[in-house]
């Protein structure tokens, strides 16, 4: 049995979309677990769209996901990926191997003449088809032409799709459509045929906005005597609205998802839950996900991205770190934010609470910024606890920590409930006012753990400068 080949051939007009990452990695998962290749090819034949910080772009994403490739165009070299542009002279050999064999030939019609078919085409209220006009002039090099795939008349091509089952298109559907362009660039149809037929690709898993394509190509495949590669052609991802993923529903670049603190692993992990079941496990590994992937565990329905699960997802994955690397992942995250943190034990105490109440490590900055800036008094909070009856509790809770020697848990619990206690009071109604002073706000961890992690002599300072506002 032949080693399976997969490939994920994005074009580099923009970042590497959620959509292009799920492809991406339904073609790295299979190849994985089969023990096949994972080729990438950029088609960058757009080159009035194509740029170099897009290719940049999506190799970043896919190296920060874990999604390696195999091979490249250098001998030996891992590193690729392959580019169209640089593979300019295969597709004219291939365009020129059909012509000969009367499969293809050059269309000589100008712009404005096919233009003003497709006019009148429009002002007769049906859709333009090419009419062969050029399909059996005498081929002549010197003059100016692009090259037409000469498409059958009759008939119909069906083929079995991975995910979509059978699917058949008739050919009086299909017209002589361009391969090659008169600067010798191929169109997307030819140009990845040639491609996926040159790089031995024994299975192509897309985007199903492809499947219309999929016809052409396996005539064109026949025409050059090669057997189609096997199909799986992927439903796409839609918004809660159930309209096509885009910027208004959220983050759609796997960069994005990096910058706001997510783990790659969990990405990775809702990503191939999107569109593919195993069950009722929602946590993978990326272990699990090669040894259980299976293209025909994957739904022929669009998925529905939703950011909330995806959070979910992410949260799990941060909750399963030992500290140490949650402190170390969430220190760049911190320092983005303009705070000075460092990877000491304060931080450590601070990914210890962080773990069960942020589900990113751009949470993390958001939420607990108080612990590394000065203190930004919630108005409402200030009103309703910084009062001139909590002064009393404040002072008490503010000598109470300056006589200990090094605070701890145990001791910080009897200092409260005492202060509690003495005024017949429960615990909260002291540790509210002591919250506000130390983080600005009503929300925040338990008062003792945000003391030890102040450390006792910022908790003292913040303390004085409350009761200095209650003076």
């Amino acid at each position: 049995m032949a080693t399976p080949r997969l490939r994920f051939a994005p074009s580099p007009t923009g970042y590497l979309h959620i959509g292009g990452a799920r492809t991406a990695l339904f073609n790295w998962l299979w190849a994985r677990r089969t023990g096949g290749r994972f080729i990438l090819r950029i088609e960058d034949t757009d080159q009035g769209r194509s740029t170099q910080a897009a290719e940049a772009a999506i190799l970043e994403g896919l190296r920060w996901l874990g999604l390696d490739w195999d091979e490249g165009p250098e001998v030996g070299g891992p590193h690729g990926p392959y580019f169209q542009m640089q593979r300019l002279d295969l597709y004219r050999e291939h365009a020129e191997r059909l012509r000969k064999a009367g499969k293809a030939y050059a269309c000589y019609c100008s712009r404005e003449e096919l233009d003003a078919q497709r006019r009148k085409a429009e002002a007769e209220k049906r859709q333009f088809r090419y009419p062969g006009t050029c399909r059996d002039k005498p081929h002549d090099p010197s003059k100016p032409h692009v090259m037409r795939f000469r498409m059958p008349e009759t008939g119909a091509t069906t083929f079995q799709d991975l995910v979509k089952g059978a699917i058949t298109t008739p050919h009086d559907t299909l017209q002589d459509e361009v391969i090659l362009r008169g600067d010798g660039v191929p169109l997307y149809n030819f140009g990845a045929l040639v491609d996926d037929v040159t790089m031995g690709i024994t299975l192509v898993a897309r985007g199903d906005d492809h499947v219309n394509n999929t016809a052409r190509q396996i005539l064109m495949y026949q025409a050059l005597g090669v057997e189609p590669p096997t199909f799986a052609h992927l439903p796409m991802i839609l918004g809660a609205d159930k309209t096509r993923l885009s910027k208004r529903h959220g983050a759609t670049s796997v960069t994005a998802y990096r910058d706001m603190g997510y783990l790659p692993g969990a990405v990775v992990n809702y990503l191939a839950r999107l569109g593919w079941s195993h069950g009722d496990q929602e946590i993978f590994t990326l272990e699990e996900l090669v040894k259980d992937f299976d293209f025909a565990d994957v739904g022929a329905t669009a998925g529905v991205f939703n950011p909330d699960k995806m959070l979910w997802v992410n949260h799990e994955w941060m909750r399963a770190l030992p500290e140490e690397e949650l402190a170390r992942r969430a220190l760049p995250h911190l320092r983005a934010a303009g705070l000075d943190a460092a990877d000491d034990g304060k931080l450590r105490l601070l990914a210890r609470v962080a773990r069960e109440r942020a589900r990113s490590f751009g949470e993390i900055a958001q939420q607990f910024r108080y612990f590394y800036a000065p203190v930004e008094l919630d108005p409402k909070a200030r009103a309703k606890f910084l009062t001139p009856e909590s002064r009393p509790l404040l002072q008490a809770v503010r000598d109470g920590l300056a006589a200990m020697a090094a605070p701890a848990a145990e001791g910080l619990e009897r200092l409260f409930q005492g202060v509690a206690e003495a005024r017949a009071l429960g615990v909260g109604k002291v540790a509210q006012p002591v919250r506000v002073a130390l983080t600005g706000g009503t929300a925040s961890p338990g008062i003792y753990d945000v003391v030890l992690i102040l450390g006792k002599e910022e908790s003292l300072r913040r303390l004085d400068a409350a009761l200095r506002l209650l003076a």
